[in-house]
C-alpha cells in the first residue's frame, strides 16, 4: 500500500497514478496534527488495513497530477540518519564506525516544495538521496534479528547539509535546517518491497544523473541500524531513520535548481532550490573532483562567502 497526504492532509492511497481519499476510513483516529493522524494509522494498522483495501478496491479516485501531494510525515518526532553508511562503490577499505545524527523536524518538506539555502557561512550546500526506513511501534533495545518487524515502510529522503560550518556542534548547525529533509512522496508499506538491501538510488540535478548507487553497498544495513539507533534511544511510530548514502556523486545544489530522487519501489520526489544571495559552484561531483586529482566537494566560484 502506498499511503501519502494530499491538498488540505486529506489521507489518501495511491492506485495505478490515482489518488483515492481514505480519510473517512481513519475519521476516528483524534487528532489535532496531521503527523498525529498518520502515526495513530501506523500503530493500528492492523485494524485499518482490510477497512482501506476494501475503499481502495472500489474506487477510481483522481489523478495524482490533479491534487496537491504534501510531506507523508510532516513532523516526525524523531529523524535519525546514520552517518557515512556505504562502501562508496569498494573504494573504502573496510566499513566506518557505526554512527548517527538527528535532524529537526521543523527540516521537513514535501514534493513540489523548495530547499532554502541559508544566509550562512556554508562552503557548499548538498543534498544527499537516502532509502528512509518508516518506524512501525515503539523500537526500544531492539536487536538486529527482529530489527525488521518494527518497520512499517519506506520512502524518499534527502539529507540536506551546509557544509564548511565551524562550532563545536557543527552536525546540529549543517544538517538541521529549515527545509532541508525532503520526503515522500509517499509511504510505502514494508509488503511491497521484497528486499530493501537491493534497490537502486537515483537523483538528477536539473535533469543530469548526478547520483546512483544500490543500497547492496551499505556498509552497516538496515537491521543494524535499528539496532544501533534503538540501543541509545526509543524510536516511535512514524519515526524516520535514514540510511546514508553513498557520497562519490553528490553535487553542489544552488538557486533555481530542480532535483528530482527516485528509489526503485518508492516513486519520485521532486522538489527545488531557492538561495536568496545566487551563490554558485561549479556542477561538479565528488568523483568528478576526485578523477581531477581534487579533494572533497566543489569550491564557491561567486556570491557572498566566496
Amino acid at each position: 500500500m502506498k499511503l501519502l497526504f494530499f491538498n488540505n492532509f486529506q489521507l489518501g492511497a495511491l492506485k495505478q497514478g490515482n489518488v483515492i481519499d481514505v480519510s473517512g476510513v481513519v475519521a476516528d483516529i483524534r487528532h489535532t496534527e496531521p503527523q498525529q493522524l498518520i502515526t495513530g494509522l501506523i500503530s493500528n494498522f492492523s485494524d485499518y488495513r482490510q477497512k482501506l483495501e476494501e475503499v481502495i478496491g472500489a474506487s477510481i479516485g483522481v489523478s495524482l497530477d490533479s491534487v496537491k501531494v504534501l510531506p507523508p510525515l510532516p513532523k516526525p518526532t524523531n529523524i535519525d540518519c546514520m552517518a557515512v553508511n556505504y562502501m562508496e562503490d569498494g573504494t573504502r577499505e573496510e566499513p566506518a564506525e557505526i554512527n548517527a545524527f538527528q535532524k529537526s523536524p521543523f527540516s521537513i518538506i514535501g514534493p513540489g516544495d523548495t530547499m532554502i539555502l541559508p544566509d550562512a557561512p556554508a562552503t557548499v550546500f548538498e543534498g544527499e538521496a537516502e532509502l528512509a526506513v518508516v518506524i512501525g511501534k515503539r523500537a526500544t533495545n531492539v536487536s538486529a534479528a527482529n530489527a525488521f518487524d518494527y518497520i512499517f515502510g519506506y520512502t524518499n529522503f534527502i539529507d540536506g547539509s551546509a557544509r564548511g560550518l565551524s562550532g563545536a556542534n557543527v552536525f546540529h548547525a549543517m544538517k538541521s535546517r529549515d527545509t532541508f529533509a525532503p520526503v515522500g512522496p509517499y509511504i510505502v508499506t514494508s509488503d511491497e518491497v521484497d528486499n530493501p538491501q537491493s534497490l537502486q538510488i537515483q537523483l538528477w540535478n536539473n535533469g543530469v544523473l548526478k547520483q546512483n548507487f544500490n543500497t547492496n553497498d551499505m556498509a552497516h544495513d538496515i537491521a543494524r541500524c535499528i539496532e544501533y539507533i534503538t540501543s541509545i534511544h526509543t524510536l516511535e511510530p512514524g519515526d524516520i531513520l535514514a540510511t546514508g548514502t553513498n557520497h562519490r556523486g553528490l553535487n553542489p545544489f544552488q538557486d533555481g535548481d530542480v532535483v528530482e530522487l527516485e528509489i526503485e519501489k518508492l516513486g519520485r520526489l521532486k522538489f527545488r532550490v531557492k538561495d536568496d544571495l545566487k551563490r554558485t559552484w561549479p556542477r561538479e561531483t565528488h568523483l568528478e573532483r576526485e578523477e581531477k586529482g581534487l579533494p572533497g566537494s566543489a569550491q564557491q566560484e561567486s556570491g557572498k562567502y566566496t
